[in-house]
């Protein structure tokens, strides 16, 4: 292994800047025809062929030699077992997590509200959690019981009714984490499928698993690819390109600490993207040092020379206000402020998925127990996006209540206006409500 040495270098005053820079942030996240025409096959084989479907394609890619539905489905006991399994500290660190993304997300809940006019009528919003939501959990090596406590708690703190996670067990791989992060979660139903065959389940129902409201929750371009189809059918959460983190730092935060941001990262998969942003170019050296240095301690150095290397840059900017600049150029999932007041400068923020304020407040603390979200916009979409949180486990309905009197007063505007569109039953239904105030009805 040898220390990395190809990471891009930018300068923010040269005149080709914004086009390397484009170049840089660019990521096409969309399959390539097979594997879109594979996923619309599984997810019309389900819809046909139900549980039976879901049975073959486990067999399948899965390598399980299970019978029926009914070996795919995990009680709740199974669920307790697992918290039995781990160890305490395990246990301990998954209970203080979960009560902290807990307390984070009961702030978000939002309330019905009305109001009343002069008139009488009474105008509001009713705010109601969807019945049922169900979760994708990547299984085998790659598990998050993290992403578990990140999905499933915004969604019971909402009121949902019902959350229904679905993991893949390949070869028959069981992560106990998971299982437990599921427990505590209060995770009312497992189902060990995975794939875009989970997704068009969850999406469409079968005979025993249940169709639900909302598909959350991380997976692999085919779960991508399923999301995307069945969206419509089924709200989701996102379509999430690879992690990406944007350190903004004034030079005077320990340039190991930065290197290990960076690689915090790097390290989810060769596609991750790790950006360093400072005015000062002696720093950006030091940490590209650092880089070298710890690169070869890393257990997953080959994932993150790969990401450093072919994603990741070192910029150098004209001064902190140029920094902000680019942050808000790259809208980057991760931000972390590495700077002397943060506080300074987080008026200027205007997209980030989310922010990390000071240079004690690593990137990692986020993804598991300071309490916000993980689940965060990437690939510039925190432009228009948010982090998962409460309120994408509620829906709001409109309520609209006429007196008599408001009734006629707004029908009369209304009339003026469908006539303008010549939409005449529109007109005529609020014109009949119209009190004849010669007449006195």
């Amino acid at each position: 292994m040898t220390a990395p040495t190809a990471i891009r270098r930018l300068n923010a005053a040269d005149p080709d800047f914004a086009h390397h820079l484009d170049h840089l942030l660019s990521w096409e996240s969309v399959s390539d025809d097979s594997v879109n025409q594979r996923v619309l096959d599984i997810i019309k084989a389900v819809r046909e062929r139900g549980d039976a479907a879901l049975v073959e394609f486990t067999r399948q890619f899965d390598g399980l030699d299970v019978a029926s539905m009914a070996d795919l489905i995990l009680p709740r006991e199974r669920l307790e077992l697992a918290l039995t399994r781990i160890t305490v500290a395990q246990r301990e660190a998954l209970e203080k997590a979960a009560a902290r993304v807990r307390s984070y997300h009961e702030k978000q809940k939002q309330d019905s509200w009305t109001y009343t006019e002069a008139d009488g009528t009474v105008l509001g919003q009713k705010v109601t959690p969807l019945d049922r939501a169900g979760l994708y959990v990547p299984g085998g090596k790659a598990s998050y019981p993290s992403s578990v406590l990140m999905n499933a708690i915004p969604a019971k703190v909402a009121g949902v009714t019902e959350v229904v996670m679905v993991v893949p067990t390949p070869r028959g791989e069981i992560n106990e984490l998971v299982l437990a992060a599921a427990c505590i979660s209060g995770v009312d139903r497992v189902f060990t499928i995975g794939g875009a065959q989970a997704v068009a389940a969850l999406a469409y129902g079968t005979e025993s698993v249940p169709k639900v409201d909302k598909v959350v929750g991380p997976g692999n371009i085919y779960v991508a690819t399923a999301k995307r189809h069945v969206f419509g059918q089924v709200g989701i959460d996102m379509i999430a390109g690879p992690s990406e983190i944007l350190v903004v730092c004034d030079g005077q935060t320990d340039p190991d600490w930065i290197a290990m941001d960076l690689f915090s990262q790097a390290e989810h998969d060769e596609d991750a993207q790790a950006i360093l942003v400072s005015p000062d170019a002696d720093f950006l050296d030091k940490v590209a040092a650092s880089i070298a240095k710890l690169m070869p301690t890393m257990e997953r150095a080959q994932i993150i020379e790969t990401s450093i290397n072919g994603r990741g840059a070192l910029i150098q900017v004209r001064d902190m206000a140029q920094a902000i600049e680019v942050a808000n150029r790259i809208a980057p999932e991760h931000l972390e402020l590495s700077v002397a007041d943060p506080q300074a400068w987080l008026p200027q923020i205007r997209h980030a998925g989310a922010i990390f304020m000071g240079r004690h407040t690593s990137e990692a603390l986020g993804d598991y127990c300071a309490g916000p979200n993980h689940v965060l916009p990437t690939s510039g979409t925190a432009r228009f996006s948010s982090p998962l949180g409460v309120y994408d486990f509620q829906k709001r309905s409109s309520i609209i209540f006429c007196s008599e009197q408001g009734a006629s007063e707004l029908g009369k505007t209304a009339s003026v206006l469908a006539r303008g569109e010549s939409l005449t039953a529109h007109a005529r239904s609020a014109e009949y409500r119209i009190v004849d105030e010669q007449k006195g009805n």
